[in-house]
């Protein structure tokens, strides 16, 4: 059982990227571990931070727009991505997070030579780092056209066979991942309804393999999302709050 919350830790900054989007179980669990969460919108005009100060760090979330995309905000939060990293901040990049800091860290977010896409459930190896650093999920959930090249410096924590760069961490403190650990039921199946337009899309599966993988597939991921929020967040809760 965990311990109840602690008023002394700080928030962690959430980023979203449409009004109806949620944190899901990330922000569940690290409400549990006792941080409020910070909620921005920065799509709908939210102003980001100059300083994660007084935050115990970021996670930024996924979204139907690509990190290439020119669209203001997405040059606003790529841009914004300097913070954490001079500051050596906790940061948790996801999908779409997870490519604005490639393109951050100098790499590229593009899609597949030959139009693949991953949406539905895929198989995840780690990269012998990354099984070093914890147990992964066999299959994972993913939603998305486009993938990243590894940035110079970064560590490749785990791979997979269209795309190959599934999860990497750049420095001490910046982790981003492909895919998609923070669905809930709720979530998954406004996905699969909203999302049906890109079932015949190539590679992709659908709609009922989406919800029959989770009956299979979701306890390890879940299990995978716990251990990899600790290590991520609470090793700045101990140092700092």
């Amino acid at each position: 059982m965990r311990a109840p919350r602690d008023a002394a830790k700080k928030p962690v900054l959430v980023i979203l990227h449409q009004a109806t989007s949620s944190p899901g179980r990330v922000g569940q669990m690290l409400e549990a571990r006792g941080h409020a969460l910070d909620i921005r919108r920065p799509p709908l005009g939210d102003p980001l931070p100059e300083t994660l100060e007084h935050h115990a760090g970021a996670v930024m979330f996924g979204g139907p727009m690509s990190a290439n995309d020119p669209d203001e905000f997405v040059k606003r939060e790529t841009d914004w991505l300097a913070v954490p990293l001079r500051e050596n901040k906790p940061f948790f990049g996801i999908c779409l997070g997870a490519q604005m800091l490639v393109n951050h860290l100098g790499g590229s977010v593009e899609s597949h030579e030959e139009g693949q896409v991953e949406v539905g459930w895929y198989p995840l190896r780690p990269t012998e780092e990354g099984a070093a650093l914890m147990d992964w999920p066999e299959m994972i959930y993913q939603f998305h056209r486009e993938g990243f090249t590894l940035p110079t410096g970064a560590t490749h924590l785990a791979t997979a066979d269209i795309y190959p760069n599934q999860a990497f961490r750049y420095g001490e403190n910046a982790w981003g991942v492909q895919f998609h650990a923070e669905l809930t039921q709720v979530m998954m199946q406004r996905w699969v309804v909203r999302g049906a337009h890109r079932f015949d899309l190539p590679g992709a599966q659908k709609g009922r393999e989406h919800l029959q993988g989770r009956l299979h597939y979701d306890d390890r991921v879940r299990q995978w999302l716990a251990d990899f929020l600790d290590i991520v967040f609470e090793r700045e809760a101990v140092a700092g709050g």
